[in-house]
């Protein structure tokens, strides 16, 4: 049998066909909460990948492709593959901002309890200071102190109250945390 009609691997696990099964998944049932900032940058982000990356990729491609034997070409073969990412992408980004619902978090400005979009001060039990602000899923990002809204520190603070002390569970056990201050100011 021709190599060209095998799987290249039996074991491989069957991925969606976009391959996003590494990316973080929505809740079932969930909406994609996230604020008017992150929807912009997906949005930009999106735009930027049909009006400026795909058509360059696309002609390299076919430049590639006018010089003949395409199975030795790495123009051609790295401009395919390049093609294949930026389609996942562009799929991936086009279904998440149709599902996407834009909180607007400054309603709850001057409240003292914990929605989407707040920036949390909370105390640990060994009296040590953090600060986390509750962002969406594709927007979140751990080393700026954003938490995406369906992590355990966040359901543990949302709803919560300034002087609230809340349960966190935690791989070392339950830890108790104290909320000390609320602030609806847009993310850095």
């Amino acid at each position: 049998m021709s190599k060209a009609f095998t799987r290249e691997s039996d074991d491989a696990p069957d991925n969606d066909e976009d391959g996003d099964a590494a990316l973080p998944p929505l809740p079932a049932g969930s909406k994609n909460y996230m604020t008017r900032a992150g929807y912009d940058r997906m949005r930009a982000e999106l735009f930027s990948l049909i009006d400026d990356e795909r058509p360059k990729i696309v002609e390299i491609v076919h430049w590639a492709a006018s010089n003949g034997d395409r199975s030795e070409n790495g123009d051609y073969l790295y401009g395919k593959k390049r093609l294949r990412e930026i389609d996942r992408r562009i799929r991936f980004l086009t279904r998440r901002m149709e599902i996407a619902e834009v909180v607007d978090s400054s309603v709850h400005a001057g409240s003292d309890q914990v929605f989407f979009g707040a920036t949390v001060g909370y105390e640990d039990p060994e009296g040590v200071e953090h600060r986390v602000t509750i962002l969406g899923i594709d927007e979140a990002d751990s080393a700026r102190q954003q938490v995406s809204w369906v992590s355990p520190i966040a359901r543990a603070l949302l709803k919560s109250r300034v002087g609230d002390v809340v349960k966190l569970a935690t791989p070392a056990g339950v830890r108790e945390i104290e909320i000390v201050s609320v602030d609806y100011r847009s993310p850095a």
